[in-house]
């Protein structure tokens, strides 16, 4: 069955340097590294699906805009198209 083109493909999210656990990491109970943008700083790197014109859905990372103007529109999975 082919791919069709749709935004339900999981993309990386967060992109922030992670090092090796070492072994006691590995028995320790499991903590997640939260990353906030704040405003007047520089906004956190990340991979999202998104929809662009003329190609469809694609992963995209944020740096991949830096030094451009961008807009981020964060809407439910019963996307519109609005």
């Amino acid at each position: 069955m082919p791919e069709v083109d749709s935004c339900v493909q999981a993309a990386a999210g967060p992109l922030v340097a992670v090092p090796p656990p070492d072994e006691s990491a590995l028995n320790a109970k499991e903590e997640f590294e939260m990353t906030i943008a704040r405003v007047g700083k520089e906004a956190p790197d990340f991979e999202a699906s998104a929809y662009l014109a003329g190609e469809g859905f694609k992963n995209v990372k944020l740096s991949d805009y830096r030094g451009q103007w961008v807009v981020l529109c964060f809407y439910p999975g019963d996307f519109t198209f609005v």
